[in-house]
């Protein structure tokens, strides 16, 4: 999400976090997500037809240890996901340079350990930039579920529903550095303690 925004993107992705917030630097990938695990199919039971130049980017469910964004084990798991992805521009070799995420998506975040959990809306709309680096920059508005590991990120450890405007740099070594312009971020380690 670099130079415009979209409308609302579900990226479950959720930059997350471990590649990061996408997983893979692909499309089709979690946006910002915890692992770099391939998309699994929609969990939406009624999606919509695509938008032509749209392509279906549903999200894998994705499990972290303890002590990796919580103090407890958690897992993650769409229970409304339709998302889509754009491709807007690609590098020289093909390979995809910046792409468009919008669409609904709602994340059940559990605590493995108790079984609590609560359903995140993570139905932001993002541009992506994948540079050659393997760094990402992403240009977000709405929520997006971003995981951050210790040391490696401008917000502490956690996994977070991070709400409005912002941008979000990730390095080639998987620092995210969000920058809000104007919105929240919402602690979700602390609603499944």
């Amino acid at each position: 999400m670099r130079p415009t925004l979209l409308a609302p993107l579900a990226l479950a992705a959720v930059l997350l976090g471990t590649q990061p917030a996408s997983a893979a630097n692909t499309p089709g990938t979690p946006p910002a997500s915890t692992t770099n695990t391939p998309r699994a199919q929609p969990a939406s039971a009624t999606a919509q037809p695509t938008a032509p130049g749209w392509e279906p980017a549903p999200s894998a469910s994705w499990d972290v240890g303890a002590g990796v964004r919580c103090d407890f084990p958690v897992h993650g798991e769409p229970v409304v996901d339709e998302v889509e992805q754009r491709v807007l521009s690609t590098h020289p070799d093909g390979s995809v340079r910046r792409v468009a995420y919008r669409g609904d998506l709602v994340v059940r975040v559990t605590n493995t350990a108790t079984g609590a959990s609560h359903d995140a809306d993570v139905s932001g709309s993002a541009v992506v930039e994948h540079r050659r680096d393997g760094s990402q920059f992403w240009a977000v508005r709405g929520p997006v579920l971003v995981g951050v590991g210790e040391g490696l990120g401008s917000l502490p450890r956690g996994l977070y529903v991070v709400d409005g405007v912002f941008t979000m740099d990730i390095g080639a070594d998987g620092f995210k550095d969000v920058r809000l312009v104007h919105g929240t971020t919402d602690d979700l380690c602390a609603r499944i303690d």
